[in-house]
């Protein structure tokens, strides 16, 4: 049995993981967390659930619960909120699992040092076909790097989020990038080429609207011919299931940073 906290339980995603969760029988849920201006909404997770059995708390503070539990399952709609409860965790020998985006390069380092600590799956995406799509476009870019082939890397998401490019855009460039040796990313278009588009650039393209849950395509455009990579998202539980099967997988893990590769056994 493997206990959880689930940071960010009111968001869509932190619901979701919840449900799932709560039907899991390898899973106990101790408790959900939130910010102090929507805790108050609900006093368990069994009622946002609409269920009796469950009466995890939500709270504000991890200290409350870090004793009771094994992986702390985060998706906090705040990079600062997580970093706190990553340095909680690493002071108390917790395992982390990480799906919130948006972090700076001081907060990415921050966190990998942590690790040393702790065992922690950092991942922008935890679907299966996500992480199936990395290596993908890792595999596709290392046979067509120096042929000839544009890159564009185009993704949409519902109104309501934050970040632009989203973390799974932002980790497919760093793929690119890595086997292309390509490191002019260029995010969208405006203004007069005049010898056309550059060879030696990576363009992202990001689109917000309506309900969208998440769509990635990379495309490789040569002379002639042209490669699309796609992935569609049509419901949040892909990436809830990949957060509950990596809070299994690291439980037992030793400290380091992992991602979902890992968890997948992709790598």
């Amino acid at each position: 049995m493997v206990k959880v906290v689930i940071s960010g339980v009111l968001g869509r995603m932190g619901r979701k993981i919840a449900e799932l969760a709560y039907n899991d029988k390898a899973i106990e849920i101790v408790a959900g967390l939130e910010n102090p201006d929507c805790a108050h909404f609900h006093n368990t997770i069994g009622e946002i659930l609409n269920v009796e059995d469950l009466n995890a708390p939500i709270l504000t503070d991890l200290s409350e619960v870090l004793d009771k539990t094994d992986v702390i399952i985060d998706f906090a709609n705040n990079t600062d909120a997580v970093l706190g409860h990553t340095r909680l965790a690493a002071s108390d020998k917790k395992a982390m699992v990480i799906g919130t985006t948006g972090f700076s390069e001081r907060e990415i380092e921050e966190i990998k040092e942590l690790s040393k600590d702790i065992p922690i799956v950092l991942a922008p995406n935890m679907s299966i076909g996500v992480n199936l799509l990395f290596k993908l476009v890792k595999e596709t870019a290392k046979v067509l790097k120096d042929k000839g082939f544009d890159i564009e890397v185009i993704e949409m998401h519902h109104r309501f989020k934050k970040d632009a490019p989203s973390g799974t855009a932002a980790k497919l460039v760093d793929i690119l990038k890595e086997e292309t040796g390509i490191n002019n990313v260029v995010y969208g278009r405006e203004g007069f080429y005049e010898n056309g588009r550059p060879n030696d650039e990576i363009a992202v393209f990001s689109l917000r609207g309506g309900d969208v849950v998440g769509e990635h395509t990379v495309i490789f455009a040569g002379l002639g011919e042209r490669i699309e990579l796609t992935h569609k998202a049509s419901s949040r539980d892909i990436f809830a299931r990949g957060a509950i099967e990596a809070a299994k997988w690291i439980k037992e893990k030793p400290a380091g940073l992992y991602d979902m590769q890992d968890v997948l056994g992709l790598k």
